[in-house]
């Protein structure tokens, strides 16, 4: 089973933004990158998932 799914926000290329779009069996994703402008297929080992989370207190953002 894919890790993802349609509409997770994932990191493509180490410093892009995108979007799963389509997921296929082969273990590929069609995502939509909005630096190309385009939907780029990646295979799963190639995205990693966008954590963001909420809005980081005094103390955490001297932490991180």
């Amino acid at each position: 089973m894919s890790k993802f799914q349609f509409g997770n926000v994932v990191v493509v290329d180490g410093v892009n933004i995108g979007v799963i779009v389509k997921s296929w069996d082969d273990g590929t994703h069609d995502v939509y990158v909005r630096t190309y402008s385009g939907v780029i297929p990646y295979y799963e080992k190639d995205i990693k998932h966008l954590i963001y989370n909420k809005e980081l207190s005094e103390e955490e953002i001297e932490f991180y």
